[in-house]
Order: structure tokens, then C-alpha cells, then sequence
């Protein structure tokens, strides 16, 4: 997933009171019975983020989180992972051996928060909404092996594909597939401002400070039919600047459980000796981070230079200095606990190699040192990417074969900055959407990629992409998913080079902890109870 903190705009009339402060730990806290979970999730009202809570538009982990609890999908992955089940639909299935017709039964009686019947008519303007609206940072690709949606009756939706796409019912279980009614929505139209209204487990309120929301509430949705059990009737998300900001309302009660983002210095204190009271929760963790290229610009457009830069990178040092317990070194787009994974890189340059990439460079008659700026946002991934390119800088200029620069830019000025092609080299990560090795490669490999990179590899495009997705099967899909790993390492238009360790840290006496995150990232609040710690 795109993963970009969106930002969320000041529409008059639509916003709630404001808060007094950012975190602040007036109304509900330690003692009431609502949940509260802290993030350092930034929900900014900008120009470029007009309309962060439509499902048409929301890409990020943020608002997605919002969405989860608010929006109901057809599927949805189960607690323990794997592949995922009926949640607003009581049974979905290929309806042909080619994976090209996929039929939906929904649950009887769903409805939206606000009591109006659920059919399947909604579903279909749901789906073709995105697709029609196909906003450029929106998440339309996930969807963009539909060809039509049919109804027969109020209860059963067809989904007609233009491929084989054995990925598409992961798909039907994010938020981009996820279900609104054309009574509030506009069928061409992004819905400005932060209100949602779906059939999800719960409403949603929100409040709002110098266009930022501050505090989302979440109520129990009393008309909620769906496959999730909920163990608590409210829950709110609590938005903080920072993570140490973050810890401290933890420490003094303000605060039940934090999860994005923790920083590693606090994850290694909470780790030793975490205060009384407080419970840290390693959790299964699919966040990559990676250096994408502008195969274009004219510093990296010789693959010589990508190549170099990947044999030389020393990701055991970077994350020794900069990340510790959090991370762990990347080898490929696909993480190493995704099945299909392949060490591509490593197998292809090693760790660390100044002479290969020495050698790279000479090959390709390249005059070092090569000069390069590598640009990061300072203000979306958490406290240790300034850090982490300080780290990247040094390591590669002390080879004498690079004179780097880095530059770090907000999110609002560096997202656009790097869809437009304006950096040659840049920082981003990338939580999935699903948990299948389709979700690490073709959004940064298919047309109309996530990354607007003008990368294009033919054979992947025509021929591995299409042929992964006709298997059920994902064991099947593996040549396939391994040789696309390879062309990346050899051609290089990202550079992997971390996967991160979720951790949650948590008060004593709250339920639930360990399945409040799951593996992709998704926040499900619905987990979160009150009892005895064990």
C-alpha cells in the first residue's frame, strides 16, 4: 500500500469541536471504559489530500485504519491470518476454473449504521465508484482486474474479471472494496471532509484541531451484522507529534495500548525494563523500506549506478546503528516471511561489496565518485529516518566511489515532489495490502504503478504478473514470483533494504493485545477488552 499519511480537510460544517492539545487527556482516559490507543499517524488538511476518509481515495495505513473499523468489505483476513473469509458476504467463490468470475452471496439483514438496507447494489456502485473516480493517489489499482460488476437480485454480485486473478478475494478484503451507499457518496465524486458512513463494526466521530484530527471515537454500531466479535463498545484513536510524546501518555495512564509508531530507542528501553504496569507485544510484521529510482534522471539512469549502489549498501551496519531490535536486513521486495521469497539481491551482490560495485562502475565507463542526492520525508515514517539516511550517506561515500547528499522534505511537499519525478533517489516503505508476494511486486512493477515510476520490464508485465495470479495455489506461483524478485535485483528500480518488527507496548489489564495488530498493519480495535492481564 501506498501508506501516506493523508491529510484531512477543514471542510466548514463537517468538523467537530476541537480538542484543546494534540493528545490531550481531557475526556476519556485510563479510568473510563473507552480504549484509547495512541499514533504518530499524521491526519493533515492539505490541498493534496482532499478527501482522506472516501474509500476511493484513502491509501495509507492511517486512514485505513479508520476505514477498518468503520467500512465493511465482502472479505476480510481472519485473526490467525491466512487466506481470507466471508465478513459482509456469507460465501464468495470462483465461479469458473479460469478464476475470471468471482460470485458473492451477501449476509441477510445488513444495513448501514444508519438502519438503511445493505444490497448488492451498494456493493457494485461501491466498486465502480473507484474505478470510475480512479484517483491518481487513490487505491483504484487493486481493483483494476475488474472488468464488470453484476447483480442478480438484492443479495448476489458478480464480479466479471479480465484476467485470471487468484489474488482478487484478498483484494475484496481492503478498504478499497469497501462498501458505501450511493445516498451518501457521489458516484463521481470524492466525498470531502471527515465523516464515514458504512456498515463497519463501528461509528465513527471526529475532532479536529488546526486541521488535524486529533481524536477519532469509535461507538459500537448497534446494527453491525459481520464476521467479528467485538469486546468492547468504544474505543478512540489518539493522535500524538511524536513517539516520545506518545510513550509518556502511556506511562501516565492517558493511554491503554501505542502501536505506530514506536521508536527503536524506545522499543530497546521497553524491552529491558519496561515500567511497571506496561506490557511490550512483539508482533508479526510485513513494513519494508526501500530506495526507489527514477530509472530517467540522469544520475541513475545507467543501471551501472542502481547496480552499484545495491552491492555497496551495508544493511546489517545501518540497522545496527539506527534501528537494532526492529528490523531486520532485506534482501527483496518480498519480505522474507512471504511465501515466494527469494534473496535475490544478496544472492546476486552480497553485503557490503565496495569491490563489485567499484567494478560495476568501471565496467560501464562511469567516473566516480558519482554525485547523487537521496530524499527522504522527515516527518512520515517515524522518528529514525533522518537517521537512517545520515547512516546511508556515510557508508556509501566512505567507498569513494559516491558523493551523497541527502535532503529530507514533510510529507506534503515530498510525496508530490517524488510522483512528479523530481528526485533521482528517494525513501519510502511500504506496508502491504495483502500478505501475498503479488502485493510487493506489481504495484511497483505493473502500468499505472504506485510509484509513477517509468520503469517498465515487459516480460514481467505481459507474462510473470498475469501468470502468478492464475494460481489458487500460491505455492504454484512461486517460479514465477522468484524470477519477477530477480529481474528487480538485476535491473534495480528499487533498492530493498529493511523489514521492520512490529511491537505493541500496552497497559496491564487490557485484552485482546495480540490480535489488535495484525501482520499487514491493520489496526482492529474491535480485539481490545478489559480483564486480567494474565
Amino acid at each position: 500500500m501506498n501508506r501516506k499519511t493523508m491529510a484531512l480537510t477543514a471542510a466548514a460544517g463537517l468538523l467537530t469541536p476541537a480538542l484543546t492539545a494534540c493528545g490531550s487527556t481531557s475526556g476519556t482516559g485510563a479510568g473510563s471504559g473507552t480504549i484509547v490507543v495512541g499514533t504518530t499517524d499524521r491526519f493533515e488538511a492539505a490541498d493534496y489530500a482532499p478527501a482522506p476518509l472516501d474509500p476511493a481515495y484513502a491509501y495509507d495505513a492511517g486512514t485505513w485504519n479508520i476505514l477498518r473499523q468503520t467500512v465493511q468489505t465482502l472479505m476480510h483476513t481472519p485473526r490467525g491470518g491466512g487466506q481470507p473469509v466471508p465478513e459482509a458476504a456469507h460465501n464468495c467463490r470462483f465461479t469458473d476454473t479460469g478464476n475470471e468470475s468471482y460470485r458473492c452471496v451477501l449476509r441477510p439483514g445488513l444495513t448501514f449504521a444508519d438502519g438503511t438496507p445493505l444490497t448488492a447494489q451498494d456493493v457494485k456502485f461501491s466498486i465502480e465508484r473507484v474505478l470510475a473516480i480512479k484517483d491518481e493517489n487513490g487505491p483504484s489499482s487493486l481493483l483494476s482486474t475488474v472488468d464488470t460488476v453484476e447483480t442478480k437480485g438484492t443479495d448476489t454480485v458478480v464480479f466479471h474479471l479480465k484476467t485470471a486473478d487468484a489474488t482478487f478475494p484478498q483484494k475484496l478484503s481492503t478498504p478499497a472494496a469497501g462498501i458505501v451507499s450511493a445516498k451518501k457518496y457521489d458516484a463521481k465524486k470524492l466525498r470531502t471532509g471527515f465523516t464515514v458512513d458504512g456498515s463497519g463494526p463501528y461509528t465513527m466521530k471526529a475532532e479536529v484541531k488546526d486541521n488535524r484530527l486529533v481524536r477519532a471515537v469509535f461507538t459500537k454500531n448497534p446494527h453491525y451484522k459481520g464476521d467479528l466479535k467485538l469486546q468492547n463498545d468504544k474505543a478512540e484513536l489518539r493522535t500524538f507529534d511524536d513517539s516520545d510524546a506518545m510513550g509518556k501518555a502511556l506511562e501516565r495512564g492517558a493511554v491503554h495500548m501505542v502501536s505506530r509508531t514506536l521508536s527503536p530507542a524506545q522499543i530497546t528501553e521497553l524491552s529491558a525494563k519496561p515500567p511497571k504496569g506496561i506490557k511490550l507485544v512483539p508482533m508479526p510484521g510485513l513494513e519494508i523500506r526501500y530506495i526507489g529510482f527514477n530509472t530517467e534522471a540522469p544520475g541513475v539512469k545507467d543501471k551501472a549506478v542502481r547496480q552499484a549502489l545495491a552491492a555497496a549498501v551495508d544493511r546489517n551496519a545501518l540497522i545496527t546503528k539506527v534501528y537494532g531490535k526492529s528490523a531486520q536486513p532485506l534482501y527483496s521486495l518480498v519480505p522474507t516471511t512471504v511465501s515466494g521469497h527469494v534473496n535475490s539481491f544478496f544472492n546476486k551482490y552480497g553485503e557490503a561489496n565496495t569491490a563489485k560495485a567499484a567494478d560495476l562502475l568501471k565496467a560501464a565507463g562511469i567516473k566516480t565518485p558519482v554525485k547523487l542526492t537521496l530524499n527522504y520525508t522527515n516527518d512520515h515514517y517515524g522518528d529514525g529516518t533522518a537517521a537512517e539516511f545520515e547512516a546511508l550517506k556515510a557508508q556509501l561515500n566512505s567507498t569513494q566511489l559516491f558523493d551523497i547528499t541527502v535532503q529530507g522534505a514533510d510529507w506534503a511537499a515530498f510525496r508530490p515532489a517524488q510522483k512528479k519525478g523530481d528526485y533521482a533517489a528517494y525513501g519510502l516503505g511500504w506496508f502491504p495490502d495483502y500478505p501475498d508476494a503479488d502485493n510487493f511486486l506489481a504495484p511497483f512493477l505493473e502500468q499505472d504503478n504506485f510509484l509513477g515510476t517509468p520503469y517498465a520490464n515487459t516480460t514481467v508485465r505481459t507474462k510473470l504478473i498475469p501468470e502468478s495470479r492464475r494460481a489458487v495455489d500460491r505455492g504454484v506461483a512461486g517460479p514465477a514470483i522468484a524470477e519477477m524478485q530477480d529481474i528487480v535485483a538485476e535491473d534495480v528500480p528499487v533498492l530493498p533494504l529493511w523489514q521492520g518488527k512490529q511491537y505493541v507496548a500496552a497497559r496491564d489489564g487490557i485484552t485482546g493485545v495480540e490480535w489488535s495488530v495484525n501482520a499487514i498493519s491493520d489496526l482492529q480495535l474491535w480485539e481490545l477488552g478489559r480483564g486480567v492481564s494474565g
